[in-house]
C-alpha cells in the first residue's frame, strides 16, 4: 500500500499524516475490491436469484467505499464536513453489506471474506471519524 507514502509527500501535509485516516483509505479501497469480487462470485453461483440483495449491497458498498477512499485521499485544502459525511455513508454501507454477506457466509466463502472486509472497513471509518477535526487533528 502506498497511501501513507504518497500522502506524507503532499506539500500541505509536510510528512505529518493522520494514521487513522490513512488506514481508513486503505481499508476503503480493499473493501471496494472485495465487494466487487464478491458480487461477481455471487453472479456465478447457481442460486444467483437468492443472492440478488447481496449482489446489490456488494455493488453499493464497493461504490461508496471507492468514493470515500478518493475523497479522503485528497489533502489540498480542507473539506472535513464532506469527509465526515462520506465516512458515515461508508460505515452504513459496510454495516449493511457485511450483515447480508454474513447471512450467506456458511454457504459461500466469498461472502465470509467480504463480511470480514466490511467489518474492518467500518471500524477503520469509525476510527478515522474520531481523528479528524477538533484539536490537533492532522490532514
Amino acid at each position: 500500500m502506498h497511501a501513507q507514502e504518497m500522502i506524507s509527500t503532499h506539500p500541505h501535509v509536510k510528512g505529518s499524516t493522520n494514521d487513522a485516516l490513512v488506514r481508513c483509505i486503505e481499508e476503503c479501497f480493499d473493501c471496494a475490491q472485495v465487494c466487487t469480487s464478491c458480487a461477481d462470485a455471487c453472479l456465478g453461483e447457481s442460486m444467483v436469484q437468492q443472492l440478488a440483495q447481496c449482489i446489490r449491497l456488494n455493488m453499493d458498498c464497493a461504490d461508496v467505499c471507492s468514493a470515500t477512499g478518493m475523497v479522503a485521499t485528497r489533502r489540498t485544502g480542507s473539506n472535513e464536513e464532506v469527509i465526515r459525511l462520506m465516512l458515515e455513508a461508508c460505515m452504513t454501507a459496510c454495516r449493511l453489506c457485511g450483515q447480508e454477506c454474513e447471512r450467506h457466509a456458511g454457504m459461500h466463502e466469498h461472502c465470509r471474506i467480504c463480511a470480514d472486509a466490511c467489518r474492518r472497513c467500518e471500524q477503520a471509518c469509525q476510527q478515522a471519524m474520531g481523528s479528524i477535526g477538533g484539536m490537533g487533528a492532522r490532514h
